[in-house]
């Protein structure tokens, strides 16, 4: 295998999770007695750039199909998060009704919905349609596709460049990565600015967080190595910011290298930050593995402890990486009976690979159980204080990431 952009032979493994179904391939009950597809799901570092990615199995359009059941407006805390964001970005760069806003990947409009309600001219880009059309709803206009250099092109020939590109948890999704950025570079104005959210590779690593691995996610993501993509491709960073987000996000802001945006300090504290965890050295990527086996063992000890307890045991938060950490647990329904999630596009389907059914919350207040494990710990505060009751029955919540852990 090859490094998906320096182009040299990649050898050091990082992590291996065995197979596994598509994190976000939810089944019908007429799938459950049909054979189930599934790809190895393993990781491996480039000792050249230090771009870590997963091996090339499948194509990225067998991950995110027409009926795409992700929807960001889910979650409040990041219906907050988007549109903090919008406020900050439309004062520091001065957007206006004469700007023109592009978003990558832009989901139902979570985020886009901000720039339409300040009258400021957007368009999404989106190739799942169950998602598009959530969006056009609101009035957001958005084009199916998946992005790159060649639709960059066709929208910059059309007069359609943009004063702002934002990608928020895509960057991580592409398989051509270096097309991906040509693409930001061709249908960005001279003084335009792009963001890109994406996890950082530097806080998955030191919380243990193996569950965000997913095939989905093609790369996994440092500062230094973005630094070299932009780099071959015209863009410069300009600035960066640490987010809470997805248990440590990076936000980074980047243009066109001759762009007259001058260069944030924090940008060269966050690369020496991260060289100074050694993260270009391979000593850093070779005991990951280990630890995703403890997490693993110890979530399978307290199931089965519970089990034989007689004690019941729901989930709530039918996430992919809720997905990524049952399938390499070997967890089936008699461990975790079900799974409630806020989605109506996931309620009355099930969980790939563990066949655990979804419901809706309601069912939480029915089963009365004694744990109910979170599989979203990003988002644990908010998931804890709308099932707040189930301290009524003595009701326990149980987190795997970044260790087993209890509370109320």
């Amino acid at each position: 295998m090859n490094c998906r952009h320096c182009k040299k032979p990649v050898s050091l493994k990082f992590l291996d999770l065995g197979f596994q179904p598509p994190s976000n391939s939810y089944l019908l009950p007429e799938d459950l007695n049909k054979p189930e597809v599934t790809y190895p799901l393993r990781l491996s570092v480039c000792e050249e750039c230090w771009l870590v990615q997963t091996e090339d199995y499948a194509k990225e359009t067998e991950f995110f199909s027409r009926d795409y059941a992700y929807f960001s407006s889910t979650s409040t805390t990041w219906l907050k998060h988007a549109e903090a964001y919008c406020n900050k970005v439309e004062e520091r760069f001065g957007l206006s009704k004469q700007s023109f806003v592009i978003e990558v990947a832009s989901n139902d409009g979570y985020l886009l919905k901000n720039f339409l309600k300040k009258k400021i001219p957007c368009l999404g880009i989106e190739p799942t349609d169950s998602t598009a059309k959530a969006a056009e709803k609101l009035g957001i206009p958005v084009m199916r596709q998946f992005f790159g250099e060649t639709l960059a092109r066709q929208l910059s020939g059309d007069g359609k460049s943009a004063d702002l590109i934002i990608g928020n948890n895509v960057y991580a999704h592409v398989p051509d990565i270096n097309d991906f950025t040509l693409g930001l570079f061709h249908v960005l104005k001279p003084e335009g600015v792009i963001t890109l959210e994406f996890p950082h590779l530097m806080r998955l690593v030191e919380f243990n967080q193996f569950d965000t691995v997913y095939h989905e996610h093609f790369s996994y993501l440092s500062l230094h190595t973005i630094n070299r993509i932009f780099e071959a491709s015209g863009l410069r960073i300009f600035d960066v910011e640490e987010l809470t987000t997805h248990g440590g996000s990076l936000r980074l802001y980047g243009c066109k290298k001759t762009a007259g945006h001058s260069l944030n300090k924090r940008v060269e504290d966050l690369l020496g930050a991260e060289n100074a965890r050694g993260m270009q050295t391979s000593l850093f990527y070779k005991n990951f593995q280990a630890k995703a086996d403890i997490i693993k063992n110890d979530l399978l000890e307290f199931l089965i402890q519970a089990k034989k307890a007689g004690k019941k045991v729901a989930a709530y938060g039918a996430a992919a990486k809720g997905n990524t950490l049952l399938n390499y647990a070997g967890v089936k329904p008699d461990l975790i009976s079900v799974v409630c999630d806020a989605a109506q596009s996931k309620q009355g389907k099930y969980l790939p690979g563990s066949h655990i059914p979804i419901y809706h919350e309601n069912h939480i207040k029915e089963l009365k159980p004694d744990f109910v494990v979170i599989f979203p710990w990003n988002i644990k505060g908010e998931i804890s204080r709308q099932l707040s009751y189930i301290k009524d029955w003595n009701g326990q919540f149980v987190i795997a990431i970044p260790s087993l852990a209890f509370f109320n």
